[in-house]
């Protein structure tokens, strides 16, 4: 048994939450604040969890995990198409009875796996500190491998809720990205063919 679980007599219980035995046995007899009841000698115990409710200390042990609605853009001169997310995010979450803790606005490539918002956002996610993520597209959150982060996060105990709401995913954005990977793997390509050459013109290899 954990120790927010353990049993206190009524002469602990009294003690721990600063009145007296004759007040906490009032309570019982009152139906305001019930006892337990040892089946062999009929007297009162109380488990601590119990105590910690009444205190309010529920909250501390168990505390509350964040609601996020997250957007991004890949340029600063997408702040429009920026504030259009998060209003979107805002109307839809509220249309709900959603309160949501947290909204994060960031600038940066659906590419770039480093933007210091979605890596705070993560790390809060795998310390169990995110209930649940709203993004507008699934490439508002990141561009490739979003199942893997889906699934990261449901290991976690959090859920991405995605609205699929298409106006927020530009196709110019799609390009712009499509263009940075054909870009990387010329370049990859173009040095893979020179250590070719490098390797097919090297004397001391073709002894």
């Amino acid at each position: 048994m954990s120790e927010n679980n353990e049993i206190l007599s009524v002469g602990q219980a009294a003690k721990y939450l600063g009145i007296t035995v004759h007040t906490l046995q009032d309570w019982d007899r009152k139906n305001k604040f019930k006892a337990h009841r040892n089946p062999v000698n009929n007297r009162r115990f109380y488990y601590k969890s119990e105590l910690d409710g009444l205190l309010g200390k529920t909250e501390a042990h168990n505390p509350k995990r964040k609601i996020i609605a997250y957007a991004r853009v890949s340029s600063a001169g997408q702040k429009d198409d920026l504030k259009d997310q998060m209003d979107y995010l805002r109307q839809f979450i509220n249309a709900r009875g959603v309160i949501a803790d947290e909204y994060i606005g960031e600038i940066g490539s659906g590419l770039n796996y480093k933007r210091p918002k979605l890596l705070k956002l993560i790390k809060e996610v795998d310390q169990n500190k995110i209930a649940c993520i709203y993004v507008t597209y699934q490439d508002r959150f990141i561009r490739f491998g979003f199942d893997f982060f889906k699934k990261f996060c449901e290991w976690h105990d959090c859920k991405i809720i995605v609205l699929n709401h298409q106006d927020t995913s530009p196709d110019k954005e799609l390009v712009n990205d499509l263009i940075s990977i054909i870009h990387v793997f010329s370049c990859r390509l173009y040095g893979l063919r020179r250590y070719k050459n490098k390797i097919k013109n090297d004397l001391n290899l073709k002894r």
